[in-house]
């Protein structure tokens, strides 16, 4: 591959959004048709391209990426997974860059470079309380994180809105086993039991959840 062949395709290290997301957001993100939407974790921009690609096609977008780019335990030394994550965060770049350069409709891309929980209260003091018509958490995997962001999302998203839950049932390979605080699932089964009443879940392959909110 040439240069400038690299600096034209997208460059991702890894399917997980393909795995994961891609073909149950095939049918559900046409039917959502979002036009205000928050990301919490973008890693390499896969999912944001895509939805970038998808919706930009015919309307106008405005698209809020919250990341660190600093990684999770899991992505330091010593983690299972550990990256570089200032080269995830220059690829994250140039895959945005190269979407946004080939919208049909304007796109507005914010990113907000730092820690979810200070981010999301920075939304809502903003006034963008109600705000979001899709919101996918897909950020830290510890459990008391990923409560704190459910908890701000369902703030941020607009009535009818879905916030969709990634690797739901994900968890990191450790010496001595599973760690429950170490995962996702236990914040979101105590999300959507304390939420119970004024969320829906959506019917999808039980790696993500899809919750959609019926009321304030």
């Amino acid at each position: 591959m040439t240069e400038n062949q690299n600096q034209t395709e997208y460059q991702y290290t890894n399917s997980w959004f393909l795995g994961t997301a891609k073909n149950v957001w095939d049918q559900l993100i046409p039917q959502i048709n979002p036009t205000r939407i928050l990301e919490i974790g973008s890693y390499e921009g896969a999912s944001t391209c895509y939805l970038i690609d998808s919706l930009s096609a015919t309307k106008s977008i405005e698209i809020h990426c919250v990341d660190t780019w600093e990684g999770e335990i899991e992505h330091k030394p010593g983690g299972s997974a550990v990256s570089d994550m200032s080269a995830v965060e220059q690829r994250f770049l140039h895959n945005t860059s190269l979407s946004l350069s080939k919208a049909r409709n304007k796109c507005e891309l914010i990113s907000h470079k730092g820690y979810s929980d200070k981010e999301l209260a920075k939304l809502l003091a903003s006034g963008r309380d109600n705000y979001f018509d899709f919101i996918y958490v897909d950020g830290s995997h510890q459990a008391a994180d990923v409560l704190c962001d459910a908890i701000l999302s369902f703030r941020l998203l607009k009535t009818n809105g879905v916030i969709a839950f990634d690797d739901y049932l994900w968890a990191e390979p450790l010496p001595y086993g599973v760690d429950p605080v170490r995962c996702p699932k236990p914040a979101i089964d105590a999300f959507t039991n304390i939420y119970c009443r004024k969320v829906r879940i959506i019917s999808a392959p039980l790696y993500q959840i899809y919750v959609q909110k019926v009321s304030d």
